[in-house]
């Protein structure tokens, strides 16, 4: 059939190349009774990966060297065996990186291809939008008037925590690394400051940007960025950990010792993984749905196209070419 897989070629050290990735050749047999014909749409490409790609211990299995790459994808369904889903369906699912695919129905959800465009259920309507929700709400917990500051503010997840701790009343403070950047969440997003890290000193923009100091703080890159606002925490914040991009490269990890700032500070400091929210994912969907009717809630999209141009895509995470979601259409 002429259909290709991403495989992983080889664990990277450091930062992945084009050369940790292989494509091949498949051939795909007709589905059997409860599985489906997929074609891909959409692959999403996000920072999680690259803990993937170690054999180490870590919250998700690592990627097996050999075997298809996965991630988050929007196909359409070509032929089905399933009652649950016909030929036409667009569905979202945990998938590997191919061209097309053979699968169990009950692996894939039906999304609603009215409600929005089907590219979102990889990024604000998606786990990406829900990262954004649960982690601001749940363990930031914003109320009106407080300074809420967003690292990696461009990004897929800073972008959409911003908007929802501006619905929410809070004072947000973004960093990111472009003035291109920082004019987009400013001026289209609504950031009351915002800073350029690549070229203002953090800790000076900070002290500007929070005279009243920082009472939430999410957590997306760790590093120096991390560590100027942990000093400038007010008593009892809150800091989301949903990232720490800046160290997924890094052999080595060397950070700051947080402990006794956090006494300091009487601040809670928690890490979370979006499927840990599982029982709730209908409920943020539908608000997340709602706030982007309502004009509430803008998100961005970068776009790569062509299925020869997936590793690239996932490469441009580490040097942050992207504003919004990173999604390569097929």
């Amino acid at each position: 059939m002429g259909e290709q897989q991403i495989v992983l070629a080889e664990r990277p050290e450091g930062r992945p190349t084009r050369e940790t990735f292989r494509y091949e050749s498949i051939e795909l047999n007709a589905p059997d009774a409860g599985q489906v014909l997929l074609e891909t749409l959409y692959i999403s490409v996000d920072p999680y990966m690259r803990g993937r790609m170690n054999d180490a211990r870590s919250y998700s299995q690592p990627f097996e060297l050999g075997a298809p790459v996965q991630g988050g994808v929007v196909a359409k369904v070509i032929e089905s065996r399933s009652d649950a889903l016909k030929e036409g369906d667009i569905v979202v699912g945990m998938l590997d990186w191919a061209t097309k695919l053979v699968v169990d129905a009950k692996t894939v959800r039906k999304i609603d291809a009215s409600l929005a465009p089907v590219s979102t259920a990889l990024g604000v309507l998606g786990m990406t939008g829900m990262t954004a929700y649960f982690g601001l709400l749940d363990i930031g917990n914003p109320q009106p008037g407080e300074t809420v500051v967003v690292s990696a503010a461009a990004g897929a997840v800073g972008s959409i925590v911003g908007q929802i701790a501006k619905i929410k009343g809070a004072r947000v403070v973004g960093i990111a690394g472009s003035d291109e950047k920082t004019t987009y969440l400013k001026e289209e997003l609504g950031f009351d400051e915002v800073i350029n890290y690549k070229t203002e000193d953090v800790g000076e923009a900070l002290d500007r940007a929070c005279p009243s100091g920082v009472d939430v703080y999410f957590e997306n890159v760790g590093g120096e960025i991390g560590d100027a606002v942990i000093d400038r925490l007010n008593p009892f914040a809150r800091i989301p950990v949903c990232g720490a991009i800046s160290g997924y490269n890094e052999k080595e990890n060397i950070g700051p010792r947080v402990q006794s700032k956090l006494i300091a500070s009487r601040a809670r400091m928690q890490g979370f993984l979006v499927g840990d929210y599982g029982k709730r994912f209908k409920e943020a969907a539908e608000q997340l749905g709602e706030w982007v009717s309502a004009g509430e809630l803008k998100y961005e999209e970068t776009i790569f196209e062509g299925f020869d141009n997936v590793p690239d895509a996932f490469l441009g995470l580490f040097d942050g070419s992207n504003t919004g979601k990173l999604l390569v259409k097929l």
